[in-house]
This record gives structure tokens, C-alpha cells and sequence, in this order.
């Protein structure tokens, strides 16, 4: 069996990073979403129509979550909800 990277919630649904690779992915979302509000930021700031800056910025940022569900889903325990320890 491979070492999981995240394991299930104790609590509610979703993961938990496990491993340094776990660590390593939420700091790549923690960093692209800096990234990506940065450019949004900017592009604001520069005279860019709000409406197209924040269009791109929810379509960056949904295909960044979109990532690290599908990777937590790859590499991970089978998320359900969970109250505790049952």
C-alpha cells in the first residue's frame, strides 16, 4: 500500500495534509492564491476593467482548488462525513 498524503477529517468532510508531499501541496495553493490575488491586485490597479480582472481571477483560482481537490482525491483517504472518532 502507498503512504497516504492526507488522511479524512476527524470532523466534517474533507482532508488533512499527513505527509511533507501533503505540506508540500497546500503550500502550493497557499502560494498560488497569493500569486493570483497579486496579478488581480495589479491588474486593478492598472486601469484593467474590474469585471475581466475578476472574471480571470475566479477562473485561476477555480482551476487552482480544482487541482488540490483532485490531488487530495488522488492521494488520500476516501473523504465522508464524520463526526469523530466512529
Amino acid at each position: 500500500m502507498t503512504r497516504l498524503w492526507f488522511h479524512a477529517r476527524s470532523y466534517g468532510w474533507g482532508w488533512t495534509p499527513a505527509t511533507i508531499e501533503g505540506w508540500l501541496v497546500v503550500a502550493a495553493f497557499v502560494a498560488a492564491t497569493l500569486i493570483n490575488t497579486g496579478v488581480l491586485v495589479y491588474r486593478t490597479r492598472a486601469g484593467s476593467h474590474s469585471r475581466s480582472a475578476m472574471l480571470a481571477f475566479l477562473l485561476a483560482q477555480a482551476v487552482c482548488v480544482g487541482l488540490v481537490i483532485a490531488i487530495c482525491w488522488m492521494t488520500g483517504e476516501r473523504p465522508r462525513w464524520r463526526w469523530g472518532n466512529q
